[in-house]
Order: structure tokens, then C-alpha cells, then sequence
């Protein structure tokens, strides 16, 4: 298996973030020219915005939490030569319901839902730590 293998889900992922940015900025300019806030009210941080332009911003900065771990983990995987192809499917799974969290996020939002797919993100991201430790530690030094 090829290195690079594990740069497909990464730009996967950054590719769903950048586009929640997008999206984010798309409803907060149409919130202001739309006249629903003014910028005082949003200029020291303060929560003015509308739902939908609060809903889309939630989930794009979830984006920049949880996957942060992810991407030092590959980046590790990469400089110690660790990639294998389970590695490489399990970044997929990961990315696969970081985009399905988005999703429930940016659609119904139902929180139930939404916690149990960031919750099966979260113990996969775990599986691929632990599974990296044990590759290091097996390979001695």
C-alpha cells in the first residue's frame, strides 16, 4: 500500500471543512444584507446570528475540534512509516461519519442522532490512536 493512501480520506476531510466554511460565510453575508442583524451586534463575538447561519457555523467549527486529533495521527503515521491498509480504512470510516455528522448537523439537527454518530467518530479516531501505539510499540525501537 502506498504512503500517500492516507492523504485521500485527509483531503476528504478538509475538503468537508472548507466547504462548511463556505457555507457558513454564504449565510452569515445573506443574514446581514438581508438586514436580520446589523454588524455592532456580531462585532464583539456576541451570538446575534440567525439560526440557520448559527446551525451551518456549528458544524463547521465541530470541523476544526475532533478531526484535529486525526490529522496529527496521520501525520505521525506518515513520518514513522506506519501506514497500512487498516489505517487507511479506518481514516475512511472517520472522515465517512465526520460527513454524516455534518450532515444531521446541517439538516434536522437531531441531537440524539448526532451525538451517537460523532460518538462512533470518536471511538474509531481512539481505535486508530490505539492501533498506531500498538504498530510503534511491536516495532520496538
Amino acid at each position: 500500500m502506498q504512503p500517500t493512501a492516507i492523504l485521500f480520506p485527509v483531503f476528504a476531510q478538509v475538503a468537508l471543512t472548507f466547504y462548511l466554511q463556505l457555507w457558513m460565510g454564504r449565510e452569515r453575508v445573506g443574514a446581514l444584507r438581508r438586514g436580520e442583524l446589523r454588524i455592532p451586534d456580531i462585532a464583539l463575538g456576541q451570538r446575534a446570528w440567525p439560526a440557520r447561519a448559527t446551525q451551518v457555523a456549528n458544524a463547521f467549527h465541530n470541523q476544526l475540534e475532533l478531526p484535529v486529533l486525526f490529522y496529527v495521527l496521520v501525520a505521525f503515521a506518515l513520518i514513522t512509516s506506519r501506514i497500512d491498509a487498516v489505517l487507511v480504512a479506518l481514516a475512511w470510516v472517520f472522515v465517512g461519519l465526520r460527513l454524516w455528522h455534518a450532515l444531521i448537523h446541517t439538516t434536522h439537527n437531531n441531537v440524539r442522532r448526532r451525538f451517537y454518530v460523532y460518538l462512533a467518530g470518536a471511538v474509531v479516531l481512539m481505535a486508530m490512536w490505539a492501533y498506531f501505539a500498538v504498530q510503534l510499540i511491536l516495532a520496538g525501537p
